[in-house]
Protein backbone atom coordinates (compact mmCIF):
# COMPACT_ATOMS: atom_id res chain seq x y z
CA UNK A 1 0.00 0.00 0.00
CA UNK A 2 1.15 3.69 -0.97
CA UNK A 3 2.55 5.42 2.78
CA UNK A 4 0.57 8.32 1.33
CA UNK A 5 -2.69 7.03 1.38
CA UNK A 6 -2.72 4.91 4.57
CA UNK A 7 -4.70 6.32 7.22
CA UNK A 8 -4.41 5.21 10.60
CA UNK A 9 -7.41 4.67 12.73
CA UNK A 10 -6.62 7.52 14.79
CA UNK A 11 -7.94 10.12 11.35
CA UNK A 12 -12.04 7.91 11.27
CA UNK A 13 -12.21 8.34 14.87
CA UNK A 14 -11.10 12.18 15.45
CA UNK A 15 -13.28 13.21 12.63
CA UNK A 16 -16.63 11.41 13.66
CA UNK A 17 -15.84 12.84 17.26
CA UNK A 18 -15.46 16.46 15.73
CA UNK A 19 -18.58 16.21 13.50
CA UNK A 20 -20.54 14.58 16.10
CA UNK A 21 -19.79 15.90 19.88
CA UNK A 22 -21.63 19.10 20.93
CA UNK A 23 -19.11 19.65 23.63
CA UNK A 24 -16.71 21.77 21.76
CA UNK A 25 -13.96 20.67 23.78
CA UNK A 26 -10.29 20.40 22.59
CA UNK A 27 -9.02 17.72 20.88
CA UNK A 28 -5.33 16.81 21.77
CA UNK A 29 -3.47 14.31 19.45
CA UNK A 30 -0.87 12.87 21.83
CA UNK A 31 2.16 10.58 21.44
CA UNK A 32 5.87 9.88 20.43
CA UNK A 33 7.87 11.36 18.54
CA UNK A 34 7.87 9.95 14.64
CA UNK A 35 4.57 7.68 15.30
CA UNK A 36 2.42 10.17 12.70
CA UNK A 37 0.76 12.58 14.29
CA UNK A 38 0.93 15.48 11.84
CA UNK A 39 0.07 13.03 9.05
CA UNK A 40 -3.41 12.29 10.88
CA UNK A 41 -4.19 15.99 11.72
CA UNK A 42 -3.49 16.43 8.07
CA UNK A 43 -5.39 13.90 7.41
CA UNK A 44 -8.39 14.79 9.18
CA UNK A 45 -8.56 17.92 8.04
CA UNK A 46 -8.92 16.80 4.06
CA UNK A 47 -11.98 14.35 5.48
CA UNK A 48 -13.62 17.52 7.16
CA UNK A 49 -13.24 19.68 4.35
CA UNK A 50 -14.49 16.72 2.23
CA UNK A 51 -17.71 16.88 4.29
CA UNK A 52 -17.88 21.04 3.81
CA UNK A 53 -16.18 21.53 7.31
CA UNK A 54 -13.51 24.98 6.69
CA UNK A 55 -9.99 24.06 8.88
CA UNK A 56 -7.00 26.07 9.32
CA UNK A 57 -4.26 24.51 9.83
CA UNK A 58 -0.87 25.55 11.60
CA UNK A 59 2.29 24.41 12.20
CA UNK A 60 3.65 26.99 15.81
CA UNK A 61 7.09 26.02 15.04
CA UNK A 62 6.79 27.55 11.08
CA UNK A 63 4.59 30.63 11.82
CA UNK A 64 7.41 32.99 10.05
CA UNK A 65 6.89 31.29 6.67
CA UNK A 66 4.32 32.64 4.12
CA UNK A 67 1.41 30.60 3.81
CA UNK A 68 2.89 27.89 6.52
CA UNK A 69 -0.72 26.98 7.26
CA UNK A 70 -0.73 25.72 3.49
CA UNK A 71 2.46 24.12 3.34
CA UNK A 72 1.80 20.44 4.29
CA UNK A 73 -2.21 20.63 3.36
CA UNK A 74 -0.94 21.23 -0.49
CA UNK A 75 1.42 18.58 -0.19
CA UNK A 76 -1.34 16.62 0.99
CA UNK A 77 -3.35 17.46 -1.85
CA UNK A 78 -6.23 19.59 -0.17
CA UNK A 79 -7.67 22.67 -1.98
CA UNK A 80 -6.64 25.98 -0.07
CA UNK A 81 -9.64 27.33 -1.78
CA UNK A 82 -11.61 25.32 0.51
CA UNK A 83 -9.80 26.63 3.61
CA UNK A 84 -11.22 29.12 5.41
CA UNK A 85 -9.45 32.99 4.59
CA UNK A 86 -5.63 31.83 5.16
CA UNK A 87 -4.15 34.22 7.97
CA UNK A 88 -0.57 35.30 7.44
CA UNK A 89 1.84 35.69 10.45
CA UNK A 90 5.36 36.83 10.99
CA UNK A 91 8.51 36.62 13.17
CA UNK A 92 9.18 33.84 15.80
CA UNK A 93 6.04 32.16 17.72
CA UNK A 94 5.03 33.77 20.93
CA UNK A 95 2.24 34.23 23.21
CA UNK A 96 0.75 37.15 21.38
CA UNK A 97 0.79 35.81 18.08
CA UNK A 98 -1.11 32.76 19.37
CA UNK A 99 -3.60 34.70 20.54
CA UNK A 100 -4.13 36.82 17.73
CA UNK A 101 -4.25 33.75 15.00
CA UNK A 102 -7.46 32.64 17.58
CA UNK A 103 -8.64 35.66 17.52
CA UNK A 104 -8.80 35.73 13.82
CA UNK A 105 -9.97 32.09 13.67
CA UNK A 106 -12.80 33.53 15.61
CA UNK A 107 -14.08 35.81 13.27
CA UNK A 108 -13.44 33.34 10.10
CA UNK A 109 -15.65 30.84 12.64
CA UNK A 110 -18.59 33.26 13.13
CA UNK A 111 -18.26 33.82 9.15
CA UNK A 112 -18.87 30.35 8.28
CA UNK A 113 -21.86 28.36 8.47
CA UNK A 114 -20.59 25.35 9.86
CA UNK A 115 -17.78 26.96 11.79
CA UNK A 116 -14.26 26.78 11.75
CA UNK A 117 -11.31 23.59 12.76
CA UNK A 118 -8.79 25.08 13.82
CA UNK A 119 -5.36 22.76 13.50
CA UNK A 120 -2.28 23.91 16.25
CA UNK A 121 0.30 21.56 15.67
CA UNK A 122 3.64 21.84 17.62
CA UNK A 123 1.81 24.13 20.26
CA UNK A 124 4.39 23.53 22.85
CA UNK A 125 6.59 26.09 21.46
CA UNK A 126 4.48 28.69 22.27
CA UNK A 127 5.67 29.78 25.98
CA UNK A 128 2.45 29.62 28.44
CA UNK A 129 0.95 28.08 25.62
CA UNK A 130 -1.86 25.60 28.58
CA UNK A 131 -2.91 28.34 30.59
CA UNK A 132 -3.60 31.09 27.49
CA UNK A 133 -5.57 28.26 25.60
CA UNK A 134 -7.46 27.60 28.69
CA UNK A 135 -8.44 31.52 28.40
CA UNK A 136 -9.12 31.50 25.23
CA UNK A 137 -11.24 28.38 24.91
CA UNK A 138 -13.53 29.30 28.28
CA UNK A 139 -13.82 32.70 26.14
CA UNK A 140 -15.06 31.30 23.57
CA UNK A 141 -17.73 28.50 25.46
CA UNK A 142 -19.32 31.70 27.10
CA UNK A 143 -19.72 33.90 23.78
CA UNK A 144 -21.01 30.31 21.81
CA UNK A 145 -17.76 30.59 19.18
CA UNK A 146 -18.56 27.65 16.76
CA UNK A 147 -14.65 27.47 16.94
CA UNK A 148 -13.28 23.74 17.13
CA UNK A 149 -9.41 23.40 18.19
CA UNK A 150 -7.15 20.29 17.69
CA UNK A 151 -3.99 20.60 19.21
CA UNK A 152 -0.77 18.34 18.91
CA UNK A 153 2.92 18.30 19.37
CA UNK A 154 6.02 16.42 19.35
CA UNK A 155 6.17 16.69 23.22
CA UNK A 156 3.71 14.07 24.89
CA UNK A 157 0.78 16.01 26.67
CA UNK A 158 1.62 15.10 30.41
CA UNK A 159 4.96 16.51 29.73
CA UNK A 160 4.03 19.66 27.91
CA UNK A 161 1.84 20.88 30.97
CA UNK A 162 4.10 19.37 33.24
CA UNK A 163 1.76 19.88 36.64
CA UNK A 164 -0.45 22.71 35.40
CA UNK A 165 -4.18 21.05 35.32
CA UNK A 166 -5.63 24.70 33.88
CA UNK A 167 -7.09 22.44 31.16
CA UNK A 168 -8.51 19.53 32.88
CA UNK A 169 -11.93 18.77 31.47
CA UNK A 170 -11.69 21.30 28.84
CA UNK A 171 -10.05 18.27 26.18
CA UNK A 172 -10.24 15.09 24.82
CA UNK A 173 -7.16 13.10 24.32
CA UNK A 174 -6.96 10.73 21.49
CA UNK A 175 -3.19 9.11 22.24
CA UNK A 176 -1.30 8.01 19.24
CA UNK A 177 1.12 4.89 20.00
CA UNK A 178 3.76 3.39 18.03
CA UNK A 179 2.89 1.38 14.73
CA UNK A 180 2.00 -2.00 15.34
CA UNK A 181 2.84 -5.07 13.21
CA UNK A 182 -0.41 -5.13 11.16
CA UNK A 183 0.17 -1.74 10.15
CA UNK A 184 3.86 -2.23 9.20
CA UNK A 185 3.40 -5.06 7.07
CA UNK A 186 -0.09 -3.53 5.15
CA UNK A 187 2.41 -0.44 4.35
CA UNK A 188 5.64 -1.44 3.76
CA UNK A 189 5.37 -5.12 4.08
CA UNK A 190 7.19 -6.70 7.19
CA UNK A 191 7.61 -9.41 8.30
CA UNK A 192 7.56 -10.90 11.69
CA UNK A 193 11.33 -11.15 12.62
CA UNK A 194 11.68 -7.55 10.45
CA UNK A 195 9.24 -5.94 12.89
CA UNK A 196 10.59 -7.09 16.04
CA UNK A 197 14.32 -6.11 15.19
CA UNK A 198 13.50 -2.28 13.41
CA UNK A 199 10.34 -1.86 15.59
CA UNK A 200 7.40 0.33 14.37
CA UNK A 201 8.68 3.70 12.83
CA UNK A 202 7.48 4.04 9.59
CA UNK A 203 9.77 7.40 8.46
CA UNK A 204 13.15 5.71 7.63
CA UNK A 205 11.14 3.13 5.36
CA UNK A 206 9.13 5.85 3.57
CA UNK A 207 9.79 5.85 0.15
CA UNK A 208 12.30 3.32 0.11
CA UNK A 209 13.03 0.09 -1.36
CA UNK A 210 12.56 -2.37 1.20
CA UNK A 211 16.09 -3.97 1.32
CA UNK A 212 16.97 -4.03 5.04
CA UNK A 213 20.95 -4.11 4.25
CA UNK A 214 20.63 -0.82 2.24
CA UNK A 215 18.07 1.32 4.91
CA UNK A 216 19.57 -0.71 7.71
CA UNK A 217 22.36 2.35 8.40
CA UNK A 218 19.86 5.08 7.81
CA UNK A 219 17.36 3.55 9.77
CA UNK A 220 19.86 3.83 12.57
CA UNK A 221 21.15 7.56 12.83
CA UNK A 222 17.18 7.93 11.92
CA UNK A 223 16.18 6.42 15.23
CA UNK A 224 18.98 8.07 16.69
CA UNK A 225 19.22 11.50 15.41
CA UNK A 226 15.29 12.04 14.74
CA UNK A 227 13.57 10.49 17.52
CA UNK A 228 16.01 9.75 21.12
CA UNK A 229 18.15 13.28 21.07
CA UNK A 230 15.08 15.25 20.30
CA UNK A 231 13.03 12.90 22.90
CA UNK A 232 15.82 13.83 25.64
CA UNK A 233 16.57 17.54 24.40
CA UNK A 234 13.73 19.18 23.72
CA UNK A 235 11.03 17.43 25.41
CA UNK A 236 12.51 15.99 28.56
CA UNK A 237 15.19 18.39 29.49
CA UNK A 238 13.65 21.48 27.01
CA UNK A 239 10.51 21.00 29.26
CA UNK A 240 11.03 19.68 32.60
CA UNK A 241 13.18 20.71 35.11
CA UNK A 242 15.79 18.06 35.18
CA UNK A 243 18.24 18.64 37.86
CA UNK A 244 20.99 16.52 35.95
CA UNK A 245 20.89 16.42 32.18
CA UNK A 246 24.07 14.16 31.78
CA UNK A 247 22.52 11.49 33.93
CA UNK A 248 19.16 11.29 31.81
CA UNK A 249 21.36 10.97 28.80
CA UNK A 250 23.84 8.24 30.42
CA UNK A 251 20.60 6.31 31.67
CA UNK A 252 19.01 6.14 27.66
CA UNK A 253 22.08 4.85 27.16
CA UNK A 254 21.97 2.12 29.91
CA UNK A 255 18.19 1.48 30.16
CA UNK A 256 17.71 -0.03 26.35
CA UNK A 257 20.13 -2.65 27.15
CA UNK A 258 18.34 -4.03 29.80
CA UNK A 259 14.88 -4.23 28.03
CA UNK A 260 13.19 -6.71 29.02
CA UNK A 261 14.84 -8.03 31.98
CA UNK A 262 14.28 -7.58 35.87
CA UNK A 263 17.17 -5.18 37.35
CA UNK A 264 16.83 -3.30 40.79
CA UNK A 265 17.71 0.46 40.96
CA UNK A 266 20.38 -0.10 42.85
CA UNK A 267 22.63 -2.16 39.78
CA UNK A 268 21.90 0.55 37.73
CA UNK A 269 22.81 3.23 40.13
CA UNK A 270 25.71 1.57 40.35
CA UNK A 271 26.34 1.39 36.45
CA UNK A 272 25.74 5.11 36.18
CA UNK A 273 27.54 8.30 37.61
CA UNK A 274 26.73 10.89 39.66
CA UNK A 275 23.35 8.89 39.73
CA UNK A 276 21.96 10.16 43.00
CA UNK A 277 19.40 8.42 44.61
CA UNK A 278 16.55 5.59 43.63
CA UNK A 279 13.72 8.31 43.67
CA UNK A 280 15.76 10.85 40.88
CA UNK A 281 16.14 7.43 38.93
CA UNK A 282 12.67 6.41 39.26
CA UNK A 283 11.72 9.46 38.12
CA UNK A 284 13.84 10.00 35.05
CA UNK A 285 12.14 6.38 34.27
CA UNK A 286 9.07 7.59 34.44
CA UNK A 287 9.42 10.78 32.15
CA UNK A 288 11.16 8.26 29.61
CA UNK A 289 8.13 7.04 29.63
CA UNK A 290 6.09 10.00 29.11
CA UNK A 291 8.16 10.55 26.07
CA UNK A 292 6.99 7.08 24.77
CA UNK A 293 10.63 5.43 25.24
CA UNK A 294 10.69 3.32 27.94
CA UNK A 295 8.29 1.64 30.80
CA UNK A 296 9.03 -0.23 33.63
CA UNK A 297 6.84 -3.26 34.68
CA UNK A 298 5.67 -3.51 38.28
CA UNK A 299 5.69 -7.11 39.97
CA UNK A 300 2.48 -8.15 40.16
CA UNK A 301 1.10 -9.09 43.73
CA UNK A 302 -2.04 -8.68 45.81
CA UNK A 303 -0.79 -6.10 47.92
CA UNK A 304 -0.84 -2.38 48.03
CA UNK A 305 0.41 -0.30 44.86
CA UNK A 306 3.22 0.82 47.11
CA UNK A 307 4.26 -2.65 47.57
CA UNK A 308 4.05 -2.97 43.91
CA UNK A 309 6.63 0.54 43.55
CA UNK A 310 9.08 -1.28 46.03
CA UNK A 311 10.12 -4.27 43.82
CA UNK A 312 12.66 -4.02 41.17
CA UNK A 313 11.06 -3.02 38.21
CA UNK A 314 11.26 -5.06 34.83
CA UNK A 315 12.36 -2.37 31.72
CA UNK A 316 10.51 -2.68 28.63
CA UNK A 317 11.13 -0.51 25.21
CA UNK A 318 7.96 1.09 23.80
CA UNK A 319 9.64 0.35 20.38
CA UNK A 320 12.17 -2.03 20.01
CA UNK A 321 14.11 0.08 17.44
CA UNK A 322 15.44 2.03 20.57
CA UNK A 323 16.49 -1.41 21.78
CA UNK A 324 18.64 -2.09 18.36
CA UNK A 325 19.38 0.93 16.85
CA UNK A 326 22.26 1.52 19.58
CA UNK A 327 23.42 -2.23 19.67
CA UNK A 328 26.11 -3.93 18.25
CA UNK A 329 24.03 -6.09 16.25
CA UNK A 330 22.87 -6.18 12.95
CA UNK A 331 19.55 -7.38 11.78
CA UNK A 332 21.54 -10.76 10.35
CA UNK A 333 23.53 -10.95 13.90
CA UNK A 334 20.40 -10.54 16.05
CA UNK A 335 18.70 -13.18 15.08
CA UNK A 336 22.22 -15.55 15.56
CA UNK A 337 22.59 -14.74 18.67
CA UNK A 338 19.73 -16.51 21.27
CA UNK A 339 20.19 -14.19 24.54
CA UNK A 340 19.64 -11.15 22.51
CA UNK A 341 17.12 -12.17 19.97
CA UNK A 342 15.27 -13.38 23.28
CA UNK A 343 15.16 -10.17 25.24
CA UNK A 344 14.19 -8.79 22.06
CA UNK A 345 11.33 -10.70 21.16
CA UNK A 346 9.82 -10.55 24.81
CA UNK A 347 10.68 -6.80 24.66
CA UNK A 348 8.26 -6.38 21.07
CA UNK A 349 5.59 -8.29 23.38
CA UNK A 350 5.83 -6.35 26.17
CA UNK A 351 5.82 -3.17 24.08
CA UNK A 352 3.26 -4.55 22.14
CA UNK A 353 0.75 -4.94 25.52
CA UNK A 354 1.64 -1.15 26.69
CA UNK A 355 1.24 0.42 23.26
CA UNK A 356 -2.54 -1.32 23.16
CA UNK A 357 -4.02 -1.08 26.54
CA UNK A 358 -7.30 -0.28 27.22
CA UNK A 359 -8.55 2.09 29.97
CA UNK A 360 -8.42 0.10 33.55
CA UNK A 361 -5.74 -2.71 32.50
CA UNK A 362 -2.52 -2.91 34.12
CA UNK A 363 0.98 -4.77 33.19
CA UNK A 364 3.08 -6.88 35.64
CA UNK A 365 5.51 -9.49 35.78
CA UNK A 366 5.16 -12.50 38.21
CA UNK A 367 7.80 -13.59 40.52
CA UNK A 368 7.05 -15.57 43.40
CA UNK A 369 8.73 -15.07 47.01
CA UNK A 370 11.27 -17.27 46.55
CA UNK A 371 12.70 -15.83 43.35
CA UNK A 372 12.17 -19.39 41.76
CA UNK A 373 9.06 -18.62 39.33
CA UNK A 374 8.55 -16.25 37.17
CA UNK A 375 6.14 -15.00 34.60
CA UNK A 376 7.14 -12.75 31.65
CA UNK A 377 3.94 -9.85 31.81
CA UNK A 378 0.75 -10.41 34.06
CA UNK A 379 -2.33 -8.74 32.36
CA UNK A 380 -5.11 -7.41 35.28
CA UNK A 381 -7.96 -5.94 34.99
CA UNK A 382 -10.81 -6.46 37.23
CA UNK A 383 -11.87 -9.95 38.06
CA UNK A 384 -9.60 -10.96 34.82
CA UNK A 385 -6.07 -12.05 35.01
CA UNK A 386 -4.12 -13.60 31.98
CA UNK A 387 -0.13 -14.57 32.55
CA UNK A 388 1.82 -14.64 29.45
CA UNK A 389 4.94 -16.65 28.93
CA UNK A 390 7.34 -15.49 25.91
CA UNK A 391 8.90 -18.26 24.35
CA UNK A 392 11.72 -17.08 20.90
CA UNK A 393 12.69 -20.97 20.96
CA UNK A 394 11.48 -24.61 22.40
CA UNK A 395 9.25 -24.61 25.32
CA UNK A 396 11.06 -26.40 27.80
CA UNK A 397 9.34 -25.71 30.82
CA UNK A 398 6.00 -24.52 32.04
CA UNK A 399 6.84 -24.68 36.05
CA UNK A 400 6.47 -20.81 36.03
CA UNK A 401 2.87 -20.54 34.53
CA UNK A 402 1.71 -23.47 36.51
CA UNK A 403 3.19 -21.89 39.91
CA UNK A 404 1.28 -18.84 39.05
CA UNK A 405 -1.72 -20.22 38.32
CA UNK A 406 -1.72 -22.20 41.76
CA UNK A 407 -1.43 -18.96 43.23
CA UNK A 408 -4.09 -17.38 41.59
CA UNK A 409 -6.76 -20.23 40.21
CA UNK A 410 -8.79 -17.48 38.64
CA UNK A 411 -6.17 -16.70 36.33
CA UNK A 412 -6.16 -17.96 32.48
CA UNK A 413 -2.50 -18.63 31.14
CA UNK A 414 -0.75 -18.39 27.50
CA UNK A 415 2.82 -19.42 25.97
CA UNK A 416 3.64 -16.97 22.80
CA UNK A 417 6.00 -18.70 20.64
CA UNK A 418 6.09 -20.80 17.73
CA UNK A 419 5.00 -23.61 19.32
CA UNK A 420 1.29 -22.83 21.10
CA UNK A 421 0.74 -18.82 19.72
CA UNK A 422 2.82 -17.76 16.86
CA UNK A 423 3.96 -14.27 17.36
CA UNK A 424 2.70 -12.94 14.23
CA UNK A 425 -0.66 -14.12 15.54
CA UNK A 426 -0.72 -12.18 19.33
CA UNK A 427 1.49 -9.15 17.93
CA UNK A 428 -2.06 -8.78 15.89
CA UNK A 429 -4.27 -8.84 19.10
CA UNK A 430 -4.92 -5.64 21.17
CA UNK A 431 -4.85 -6.29 25.57
CA UNK A 432 -8.95 -6.39 25.30
CA UNK A 433 -9.24 -8.98 22.79
CA UNK A 434 -6.53 -11.05 24.76
CA UNK A 435 -8.30 -10.96 27.97
CA UNK A 436 -11.63 -11.76 26.70
CA UNK A 437 -10.51 -14.49 24.50
CA UNK A 438 -6.94 -16.09 25.65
Amino acid sequence: MNFDKYERSHVGEIVQWIISDSSMRIIAITGPRQTGKTTIAIQACRRLMESNVPCQYFSMDNLGSENSDLTNLLRAGINPIRLARPIRLGGLPNEEMLVNLWEKARIAAHQLKQGLVLFLDEIQVIPRWSNIVKGLWDADRREECPLRVVVLGSAPWRMMTGINESLMGRFDSFPVTHWSLKEMMTVFDFSVEEYIFFGGYPGPWEGRSKNTKIVEPYWKKYVLNSIILPAIDRDIVGLQRIQKPPLMRQLVDLAPTYSGQIISYNKMLGQLQDAGNTTTLAKYLDLLSDAGLMTTVSRYTSKTPAGKRASSPKLNVLNTALMTANSIFSFQDAQSNPSFWGHLVESAVGAHLHNTLTTGTRVHYWRDKKGNHEVDFVLARGSHLLGIEVKSGKVRSRRGLRTFQKNYPRAKTMIVGDEEIPLSEFLCLDTEQLLENP
